[in-house]
């Protein structure tokens, strides 16, 4: 059962914090879960770290791939090829939006808010743009999202990059978009805050901005 995971508890919302770990036993976790909250179990955050790997959402094209020196997979998640490396963290919520308005545009802006508001409580800067889901950083990319759901069940979500990701997202066009560049928490600051304590920050920023319990 996805409890036996390192978990930590608050009523409303479960946190599960894996460490590193390949994008495929996640993926499996996610589904796990996903048949869990469908059927009336709490929400959950999924937060981890991954082994080197490329994705292609749905439509993703796989010309946007330049270079496949690490495994690359097609996903049920929205949104073209992204990158994942050790030094990300990636967040998959598994939420019942059958519960919250059945809004999946709400879902995306809510998403990008939670890491404005992590990328602001390190001290930088970020926006959206129009038409353009994710969270940039002057001209680049601080976080991306992409995400999937069935009978009202989210999956997939965001990664925000902790560490310089340039050498990993060379290997891509990222987001399908050219000429658009990565950037990172380090490369904004100057200094690379640990993957656990920005994993934290990432928890009280979510449970602020859906409405879960804080402080548990």
């Amino acid at each position: 059962m996805a409890g036996s995971a390192a978990a930590r508890s608050t009523d409303d919302l479960r946190i599960l914090w894996r460490g590193r770990e390949c994008y495929e036993a996640t993926l499996a976790l996610q589904r796990e879960l996903q048949a869990e909250v469908a059927d009336g179990a709490r929400d959950c955050l999924v937060l981890v770290e991954h082994e080197p790997v490329i994705t292609l959402g749905r439509r993703g094209d796989a010309d946007h791939v330049l270079r496949a020196d690490v495994p690359v997979l097609r996903v049920s998640r929205g949104g073209d090829a992204t990158c994942h490396a050790p030094g990300q963290l990636v967040g998959y919520p598994i939420i019942n939006l059958g519960q919250r308005g059945q809004d999946v545009d709400r879902y995306l802006r809510d998403l990008e808010s939670v890491l404005m508001r992590v990328a602001e409580r390190y001290g930088v800067r970020t926006e959206r743009r129009v038409g353009m889901t994710g969270v940039w950083c002057g001209q680049d990319k601080l976080a991306a999202i992409g995400v999937g759901m069935r009978r009202w069940v989210t999956l997939h979500g965001f990664a925000l990059n902790v560490a310089d990701m340039r050498g990993a997202f060379s290997a891509i066009v990222p987001c399908g978009l050219e000429g658009t560049g990565v950037t990172s928490l380090e490369q904004a600051t100057g200094a690379c805050p640990a993957l656990p304590e920005v994993a934290r920050v990432v928890e009280q920023e979510f449970r602020a901005t859906f409405g879960y319990v804080v402080g548990g």
